[in-house]
């Protein structure tokens, strides 16, 4: 598999598993469990303005966050049609890659004002990876709420991919 594809799909993952855990978020009771639902929200839109800083720096433009959340956490609704805007977005940059791509060093500024410099494939495999660590954490609470969270990847593959995935006896 070529990094090209491979990327591709983990992307498409992410795409899948942020709305798994964006649909599963909305059985939080707004009453009862609002300090979760909000701590939930604000996790997930941590992970929305990251993807929104590198995908400026994948492209060497600025962008106008100051830190790696907002000060006003949007409303779930919101939030959901940022992450698919931005799951797309991320889906088609990547599938336009060519593999000469993914090893271009590319400079920046983190959000702290220190220099820092990532091949574009540390980039996306950092969003990949940061993505799915906030998800795990906001499994945990889901579960402590006899919440069940989504699952992972194997599950994104077999749904996707069937026929790929059947075990052949």
């Amino acid at each position: 598999m070529s990094e090209r594809r491979l990327i591709t799909t983990l992307f498409k993952y992410k795409a899948w598993a942020n709305d798994e855990i964006l649909t599963a978020m909305r059985q939080f009771d707004e009453q009862a469990r609002s300090a979760e639902r909000q701590a939930t929200i604000t996790i997930l839109n941590h992970t929305y303005v990251v993807d929104r800083i590198f995908a400026a720096n994948l492209r060497r433009l600025p962008h106008e966050y100051k830190a790696t959340n907002t000060t006003n956490i949007p409303t779930l609704e919101q939030l959901t049609a940022a992450i698919w805007a931005s799951d797309a977005w991320y889906i088609d940059y990547v599938a336009g890659l060519g593999q000469e791509d993914f090893n271009e060093d590319i400079t920046f500024t983190f959000t702290d004002g220190k220099p820092g410099e990532m091949s574009r494939i540390e980039m996306l495999m950092h969003l990949i990876m940061h993505g799915e660590y906030h998800r795990g954490a906001i499994g945990k609470i889901m579960t402590e709420l006899s919440i069940k969270p989504p699952d992972a990847f194997t599950v994104y593959l077999h749904k996707t991919e069937p026929a790929a995935r059947r075990r052949l006896s």
